[in-house]
């Protein structure tokens, strides 16, 4: 009947006229700021990021403040990875590189292996940057001025550079947890040749602290250890970087320094059989927030293992025994533990190629990984000998230079467009 309302509209609410008869709509429901925060809690960083500019003011200042960046990046290591798409960045070992690629993981474990997964190239200004590490979403990076920039990828913000001074050799970023603070730790060489040990804070003041001496030398003729990798590995939970030394024919270790004490200890990685070849350097590496160590074993596969109580040798635990493959078979090597998803585990080689190995059946594949639009000379796939460029993997996150008092500006690292 014309002009009725049905019984299960509330005849409070608007009406609406229709083609003579009369519709009547509920306004929208309001939800509580809680429920609205929870709701965006559990939407991926990426998302977030492009939602941000078109949204309604008061969610694009709950996305920006910095207690939500610290709970979402919360949320998505403790209860929902998922949130925090892990990526790859990667940048040339010469002046000629002038651009910094990033990746996703997730894409080159779940290609088909013919499927090839893009490099995405960011153009910068300014000089050739190391990556010294990343950790909660920030990239360090640091230029042959002398100068020191946080950068957060998935964001676009940068913070502005910093002196820093010294060209750098042996060094770390981490995160300071119990003060919540990040840092960046180097061996420095001061004009008179003396080096020094120093952790910078990023910060409204930021400065340099000088340290206890890191306890290992380099160029020490009477230290028959050698340090496989000057960047200190990051260890998120342990505010920790971990740096891995090996001597032949005798033992291998870990050197920690630990980020709040800003304190040194060592501890021991799993013995080696016998008739291992000691000459081949175990490589550390990262593995669901847990630190990983990967040995060549008895010439016919690699063992990978996982520390399950931080600092604790007797905790260490064998995780995979990957067997050996004719492509990987060139000169005797570990493998780099890069990322675990389910029972696929993706390492690198030190020819420069990414591996995935199927812990369940054994099996390796070659991931195609397309760089041809890094500008990069004379690209070659990343799966093939990629000698030129150093690999950084990082977790996507909101976490800003602001939120802990640096200027930020969001001009300097950018997309680059292709070429036409």
């Amino acid at each position: 009947m014309k002009g009725t309302i049905p019984d299960d509209v509330d005849a409070d609410a608007d009406a609406v006229p229709r083609k003579g008869k009369v519709v009547t709509t509920k306004p929208p429901p309001i939800l509580p700021d809680e429920l609205i925060e929870e709701i965006l809690l559990r939407i991926p960083a990426r998302s977030l990021v492009r939602l941000r500019n078109s949204v309604c003011s008061s969610w694009r200042t709950l996305i920006s403040s910095s207690q939500f960046a610290k709970d979402h990046l919360r949320r998505s290591m403790a209860v929902d990875p998922a949130l925090t798409h892990p990526r790859i960045a990667c940048y040339g070992q010469t002046y000629l590189y002038p651009t910094i690629g990033v990746f996703s993981v997730r894409s080159v474990m779940g290609n088909p292996p013919r499927e090839p997964t893009k490099v995405v190239p960011y153009d910068y200004e300014g000089s050739f940057r190391l990556i010294i590490g990343s950790c909660n979403g920030l990239m360090c990076l640091h230029d042959e001025e002398g100068q020191a920039m946080l950068w957060n990828p998935c964001t676009g913000f940068t913070s502005q550079p910093l002196e820093i001074g010294c060209l750098l050799s042996i060094c770390g970023f981490g995160y300071d947890h119990v003060n919540d603070k990040y840092k960046l730790f180097a061996v420095v060489k001061k004009k008179s040749g003396e080096s020094v040990s120093r952790m910078f804070t990023f910060g409204p003041n930021s400065t340099w602290r000088t340290i206890q001496d890191f306890p290992h030398k380099l160029g020490d003729r009477n230290y028959r250890g050698s340090m496989v990798d000057l960047v200190g590995l990051f260890v998120s939970g342990t505010g920790t970087l971990n740096w891995l030394f090996h001597r032949y024919l005798s033992f291998v270790w870990v050197l920690s320094l630990d980020l709040v004490k800003e304190t040194y200890s060592q501890f021991s990685l799993p013995s080696r059989d016998s008739d291992d070849d000691h000459r081949v350097a175990p490589q550390l590496g990262i593995l669901r927030d847990t630190l990983a160590v990967c040995y060549e074993t008895k010439k016919t596969h690699w063992t990978v293992w996982l520390m399950k109580d931080y600092g604790v040798p007797q905790s260490w635990t064998k995780l995979a025994i990957i067997p050996h493959h004719p492509r990987l078979d060139r000169r005797p090597s570990s493998l780099r533990p890069i990322y675990m998803l389910k029972n696929v585990l993706l390492v690198f080689t030190p020819c420069g190629e990414f591996v995935l190995c199927n812990l369940n059946d054994g099996s390796i594949d070659f991931p195609n990984i397309d760089s041809s639009s890094d500008y990069m000379p004379r690209p070659r796939p990343l799966t093939q000998y990629s000698y030129e460029r150093i690999f950084q993997l990082y977790h996507e996150s909101l976490v800003s230079p602001s939120h802990f008092g640096l200027p930020s500006c969001s001009s300097e690292m950018r997309l680059m467009k292709p070429s036409l």
